[in-house]
């Protein structure tokens, strides 16, 4: 149907689509009751190369595109969310950060351990009084007498891997008055000095994806550990989230998915009133504007997967295609969810089957790497030209 989707595109699909059956589906309920870190699955994602899917081989990924990483990360997340987040993040969030930004010597040193999946990585930006208006954030980051070190104070929240990360990409400020543009961005290495892992957060969903507060206390990051200049850090940021809400909305296109799946299957299956309730106009409805929601986020979260791999050639941006991907497939989400919930009745509100899990996955897509509200504000601004 997509002549775009190739065999080798084919290939890390099905790949994916086994593992997450065989090794990620059978814990997916138990770690999510427990909220323990996956930690063992996920270095067998990075054996397998998902963990790195668009970071060229030389720097230890699989040499792949946006179409491969979507097609993985929706395999993964039809059977657990938390795992999508933690590949998601790796993927996205760091590694497109340091293979766009970083130096040669950074994406030696940082990228390669964490596209293998040998470490985790994360991304830190939110604070507890700066979420979607980074421009406010307390924290800072000021370079010393020497001109060798900036010593960085201040505390950062929602940290996702954050209990278990090695490497850490800060955004932080070093020039306060200048607001967003006095953003930098930093390369942490968790095990020194001066860092420390604050409280673990307890969630609603995706809870085997540690998230937690972390808290720096004068913590010295060498200067080469900085990335870009001074005041690129908000830049930087943003363009690495256009590529996480890819993965974001990839993340809702699975758990809607598998919501959906289940829905067919139980309509199939569960009788009635003498019948099957597949048969019912109702149920029917449900099931068939279920699937066109499924379809219509899956063609937006290509559109933007093709926009970003031509954006690698031409320099252009991609930002509203990666907005409204996120925007439509994470309401998508939501809405397909509690739709299957409906579909099977009290079954589908006890823990005995995973449709509550996706319920309590899904909200999560609609808030962080940007609310449904900023992507709609990205989107308008797009289309006016205005502030």
């Amino acid at each position: 149907m997509f002549d775009f989707i190739t065999e080798e595109h084919k290939m890390i699909q099905d790949a994916a689509r086994d593992f997450a059956r065989n090794s990620i589906a059978p814990i997916a309920a138990e770690f999510d009751e427990s909220g323990e870190f996956p930690l063992e699955t996920v270095r067998e994602m990075g054996k397998l190369g998902f963990m790195g899917i668009e970071v060229p081989e030389a720097y230890g990924g699989a040499g792949m595109d946006t179409i491969a990483y979507v097609l993985a990360m929706v395999e993964i997340c039809k059977a657990d969310a938390s795992h999508g987040t933690i590949m998601s993040v790796n993927n996205s969030l760091y590694a497109h950060g340091l293979l766009k930004f970083g130096t040669e010597e950074q994406r030696q040193k940082y990228l390669v351990p964490v596209a293998t999946g040998q470490k985790i990585g994360a991304y830190s930006l939110t604070e507890p009084m700066s979420g979607s208006d980074a421009g406010t954030m307390k924290s800072r980051a000021v370079l010393n007498e020497a001109g060798t070190h900036y010593v960085i104070n201040g505390r950062k929240s929602w940290v996702t891997s954050g209990p278990h990360a090695d490497i850490i990409i800060l955004f932080t400020m070093t020039q306060p008055e200048k607001k967003h543009k006095g953003v930098s961005a930093f390369i942490i290495e968790t095990d020194k000095p001066g860092f420390v892992r604050g409280k673990k957060e307890p969630k609603l969903g995706i809870r085997a994806s540690a998230t937690s507060e972390i808290i720096f206390d004068n913590y010295e990051c060498p200067v080469e550990n900085r990335i870009g200049a001074e005041g690129d850090g908000f830049k930087i940021a943003m363009t690495v989230l256009d590529a996480g809400r890819i993965g974001i909305a990839s993340q809702a296109l699975g758990i809607a998915e598998a919501a959906l799946e289940a829905s067919i299957a139980y309509a199939r299956e569960r009788e009635a009133f003498g019948q099957k309730i597949g048969e019912f106009q109702m149920i029917q409805q449900k099931l068939a504007d279920m699937k066109c929601r499924v379809d219509a986020s899956r063609l937006l979260i290509y559109q933007a997967a093709l926009a970003k791999m031509a954006s690698a050639k031409n320099g252009g941006r991609y930002s509203m295609e990666a907005s409204m991907a996120k925007l439509y497939a994470s309401e998508t989400a939501m809405w397909v969810t509690t739709q299957a919930i409906q579909i099977h009745g009290g079954m589908g509100y006890s823990k005995e089957m995973p449709l509550e899990r996706y319920f309590r996955d899904a909200k999560i897509t609609e808030i962080y790497e940007g609310t449904s509200e900023i992507q709609r504000m990205v989107i308008a601004r797009s289309l006016t030209g205005l502030r």
